[in-house]
């Protein structure tokens, strides 16, 4: 019997061992995963958490219930991996022999990282990228007067990049609902030199949040917070007041990547980017926001990866070449408030293009352009993923990024020369 064992149940993991469950012979193979939460949560619904948009029920269910009949789950922390013994050492002293092992463990938000930012969690700063963090901050946004709020990234990359955007994007429709927006001062504080990036989504994002009333203070490298004082500082000696910090703190793969001697400086394991195998042990593959693969860390990215890491591994343990090339596709949809959205597809080569999506002219997606059909497939997502994605269905969509639809609009203008229009959707 071989042995396949999978850290992590989030959305990459689950995914994997419900995937391969399905393609290797029970007879031949086991497989098993490690996760100490009981629960498993749907991580976009936590953007919704904050305004009232989800409740609980809706991003939180049963891990056990996700994972198809014939895994074993095994409802422990992991300590460390020996790669060499191949074993897997958890933290009550047990431990897990395995012929091929798949890091899925994710990232999370390291508030440690930053000086005085997690003395301040819980009063006047808050975090929305875990399932308590977005549930105190709705508790905070229910009942705050208004003020300076600041919507901060500490550094890149981060789970899902787009969602401080979303947040800023919803704040601002969230206190126009209210009849707050006028007592609210709202600045976006991002390491990037624009609001995104890629040049063409980061000028129109920037200009969405221009339009908005929304202060973008870029290259902003933060040294410390002092949620006393109610002060933010760069390392440029800027100093940001705030009444409210919405924050995005460095995120970091899980520590035992780093005991194990398996991660870089931020705990994700080195991989070739288009098959995921790791670069230092050919038992051992790394999924989603666990790998260093320098795609999107987003739930599409682990989705299109399934897709392609599912027959290169069945070929891969087999002796045989690996038939897929993963791209670094990756698209997200944009919320950006009054039940509008945009959606961006890209890949590791091409950044994001307005057009539509996943059918020329038909759509019914519209790249980097506001749209109630976009953001009513933003919501829909929600059922896809319980319902398909987990599950380890096909997804009606191609795992590999295609230009069709898509349109490149023409270079900038020089100063001499009059530009062309902006395409649609740019404007």
């Amino acid at each position: 019997m071989r042995r396949l064992v999978v850290l992590g149940g989030g959305t990459a993991g689950t995914m994997v061992a419900n995937k391969l469950r399905r393609a290797l012979p029970t007879q031949a193979w086991s497989v098993t995963v490690v996760d100490p939460s009981p629960a498993h949560y749907y991580q976009p619904g936590f953007l919704f958490l904050p305004f009232g948009t989800y409740r609980a029920k809706d991003v939180v269910r049963p891990l056990r219930r996700q994972l198809r009949r014939g895994i074993t789950l095994v409802p422990r922390a992991v300590d460390r991996v020996d790669p060499d013994a191949r074993r897997v050492h958890l933290e009550d002293g047990s431990e897990l022999p395995y012929d091929y092992l798949v890091i899925a463990t994710g990232t999370t938000p390291r508030p440690d990282e930053t000086p005085g930012l997690a003395e301040g969690l819980g009063h006047n700063v808050h975090e929305f990228f875990t399932y308590a963090g977005a549930m105190a901050l709705a508790a905070k946004l229910a009942a705050w007067p208004g003020g300076r709020l600041v919507v901060h990234v500490a550094e890149m990359p981060i789970k899902c990049p787009v969602a401080p955007l979303e947040f800023a994007f919803l704040a601002d429709a969230f206190f126009t609902e209210h009849g707050l927006r006028g007592a609210v001062e709202i600045t976006y504080v991002t390491p990037l030199p624009g609001a995104f990036t890629k040049p063409i989504s980061s000028a129109y994002l920037g200009g969405m949040l221009e339009q908005r009333g929304i202060t973008v203070e870029p290259d902003f490298v933060v040294e410390s917070v002092d949620a006393e004082a109610g002060t933010i500082s760069s390392y440029d000696e800027r100093v940001l007041p705030f009444d409210l910090l919405v924050t995005i703190p460095v995120n970091m793969g899980a520590d035992f990547v780093g005991r194990s001697g398996l991660g870089d400086e931020l705990n994700y394991v080195p991989v070739d980017k288009h098959t995921l195998l790791s670069t230092a042990h050919d038992t051992i593959f790394a999924i989603g926001d666990a790998s260093d693969a320098p795609a999107s860390k987003a739930g599409s990215v682990a989705h299109f990866q399934a897709d392609s890491f599912v027959p290169n591994f069945l070929a891969h343990v087999e002796g045989r070449p690996m038939p897929e090339s993963f791209d670094g596709h990756a698209n997200c949809f944009i919320e950006s408030g009054a039940g509008k959205a945009l959606l961006i597809d890209f890949s590791y080569d091409t950044e994001p293009l307005p057009g539509t999506y996943p059918l020329p002219y038909v759509g019914p997606m519209q790249l980097l352009r506001e749209t109630r059909p976009n953001h009513w497939g933003k919501l829909a997502f929600r059922w896809l993923y319980w319902n398909v994605l987990l599950p380890g269905r096909r997804m009606p969509v191609p795992a590999h990024m295609s230009m069709t639809g898509k349109r490149v609009p023409a270079p900038a203008a020089t100063p001499s020369t009059p530009g062309p229009r902006v395409p649609a959707g740019l404007d």
